[in-house]
C-alpha cells in the first residue's frame, strides 16, 4: 500500500496527523488551563518527531516524513512563521514605551538582563561536555545565544495568554506589552549580532542601508493606500525583507521582524490583526510546530537532555523573576505586583523556538541543545497560566494599576 501512495497523498496524511492529533488531545483531554492548544501542538510536534515516533515506528516515520514531504512542510512552516513574526513586529508599541521610558527601561532591562546572565552561566557549564555546541558555533555565539534564549519573552504568546486571563486591554496588560516590546527589539538586535558574518559584512551593511531607504518609502506608500490594500502590500514587503536579509547572511526571520517593526499598528484594524494572528495560528503554524519537532534529538542521551532543560528552565525562570523583583523594588511597586508581571514575562514558546531554530540552522547549537531549549520553553509557558491566574483573582486591584 505504501508504494502505491503518491507524494501528494503522503503529504496530506502528514497534514492529517499534524492537525488532528493535537486538537484531539487538547479538546478531549481538556488541557487548556495547563497547556493551551499552541503548547499541545508544540508537544505533539516533538511526539511525531524522530525522538519518539521515529524511535517507536521507524519504518512508518520514514514513510510519512520522507525528504520530499519534509521539504514541502518546511516551505509552509517558513512562510507561516514569517507572517507570525511580522505581526509581532507590527504590534511593538515603542511609542508607549517611550512615554513611560523610565519605568519601561528599568523593567525591560532587568527582565532581560538578569535571565540573560543566568542563561550565559548555564551555557558556559554546558560547554564542559561534548555534544552541545554546533559545528559552526563560536564559544561566544553559543553562550550568548543560549543565554538570550533563556531571556526571551514570547510577545505573541504573551498576548494570547493575557487574552485568556482577561487582562490584555487592562492597564497592567498594556504595561506588560511595553516591557515585552522593548525586550523584543533587544532580542532581535542580539540575534543580528550573533549572526554577523565578517566575510559578508559589506553585504550586511548594504542591506541595512537599503532597508532604511526602502522602509521610508514603504511608510509613505502605506499612508497613501486604503486599509484594504495594506495587508497585501505588507506581505509583498515581508517577502522582500526576508529574501534580502537571508541574502545578506543574517536570516530571513530577522528580515521578517524588521518588516513588521517599521509598520505602525494603527494602520491596521486591531480586530482584523487579532483575526490574522488567530488564522495563522489555526491554519498554518501547526506545520511549523511539526517541523520543529522533527529537529529534536536525544542522541546525547535522554537523561542529559532533560537535565540540561531543567537547568535552563531554572536559569530562565529564576532570572526573570529576580530581575523583575529588582525593578519592582526600584519603582516601588505594590506587594505581589512584580510576581505577576515576572511570571507573565517569562512566557517563552514561539519566539524562543524561532530563536533556537535560527541558532540550529546556522550551526551554532546542536539538535540536542535545541531539544533542551524546546523542552525549557514548553515547561516555561505551561507554568504561566496556573501560577498567574490564582494570583490575579486574589489581587484584582493590580489589574487596573497603570504604572
Amino acid at each position: 500500500m505504501h508504494t502505491a501512495m503518491s507524494t501528494t497523498e503522503i503529504f496530506l496524511l502528514a497534514m492529517l496527523l499534524i492537525f488532528s492529533i493535537p486538537y484531539l488531545i487538547w479538546r478531549l483531554g481538556r488541557t487548556d488551563y495547563w497547556a493551551p492548544l499552541v503548547v499541545v501542538q508544540i508537544i505533539t510536534g516533538i511526539l511525531l518527531g524522530p525522538g519518539v515516533m521515529g524511535a517507536a515506528f521507524p519504518d512508518y516515520y520514514a514513510f510519512v516524513f520522507n525528504p520530499t514531504v519534509i521539504q514541502t512542510l518546511n516551505g509552509i512552516a517558513w512562510w507561516a512563521v514569517m507572517i507570525f513574526v511580522m505581526i509581532a513586529g507590527i504590534e511593538l508599541d515603542l511609542v508607549a514605551a517611550w512615554e513611560h521610558r523610565r519605568e519601561s527601561t528599568i523593567t525591560a532591562g532587568m527582565a532581560l538582563g538578569t535571565p540573560l546572565l543566568f542563561g550565559c552561566v548555564a551555557a558556559f557549564g554546558m560547554l564542559a561536555y561534548d555534544g552541545w555546541i554546533g559545528p559552526k558555533g563560536m564559544t561566544w555565539q553559543f553562550i550568548l545565544g543560549v543565554g538570550m534564549a533563556c531571556a526571551v519573552t514570547a510577545l505573541p504568546i504573551l498576548i494570547l495568554l493575557m487574552e485568556k486571563l482577561e487582562v490584555l486591554r487592562q492597564p497592567i496588560g498594556q504595561r506588560i506589552l511595553r516591557y515585552a516590546s522593548l525586550d523584543d527589539v533587544a532580542i532581535w538586535g542580539v540575534l543580528a549580532l550573533i549572526l554577523l558574518d565578517w566575510t559578508r559584512v559589506g553585504r550586511q551593511i548594504g542591506f541595512l542601508i537599503s532597508f532604511a531607504i526602502a522602509a521610508w518609502l514603504l511608510r509613505k506608500l502605506m499612508r497613501a493606500i486604503p486599509e484594504r490594500d495594506r495587508w497585501y502590500v505588507g506581505l509583498i514587503w515581508l517577502a522582500i525583507c526576508g529574501f534580502a536579509a537571508d541574502w545578506a547572511g543574517l536570516h530571513f526571520m530577522v528580515g521578517a521582524f524588521l518588516a513588521g517593526a517599521v509598520m505602525d499598528a494603527h494602520w491596521f484594524d486591531q480586530a482584523e490583526m487579532d483575526l490574522m494572528r488567530h488564522h495563522v495560528l489555526l491554519a498554518i503554524m501547526p506545520v511549523f510546530f511539526l517541523s520543529t519537532g522533527l529537529k529534536t534529538n536525544w542522541a546525547v542521551g535522554g537523561t542529559a537532555v532533560f537535565i540540561a532543560a531543567a537547568v535552563l528552565l531554572v536559569a530562565s525562570v529564576s532570572g526573570k523573576m529576580i530581575g523583575v523583583h529588582i525593578a519592582g523594588k526600584v519603582l516601588k511597586w505594590g506587594k505581589g505586583e512584580a510576581s505577576i508581571i515576572g511570571w507573565l514575562l517569562q512566557t517563552k514558546a514561539l519566539i524562543m523556538i524561532i530563536f533556537a531554530n535560527i541558532l540550529l540552522d546556522k550551526g551554532i547549537i546542536t539538535n540536542e541543545t535545541f531539544t533542551a531549549l524546546l523542552l525549557m520553553a514548553i515547561a516555561s509557558t505551561m507554568l504561566t497560566v496556573p501560577v498567574v491566574s490564582p494570583r490575579l483573582r486574589a489581587m484584582k486591584e493590580i489589574i487596573f494599576r497603570s504604572q
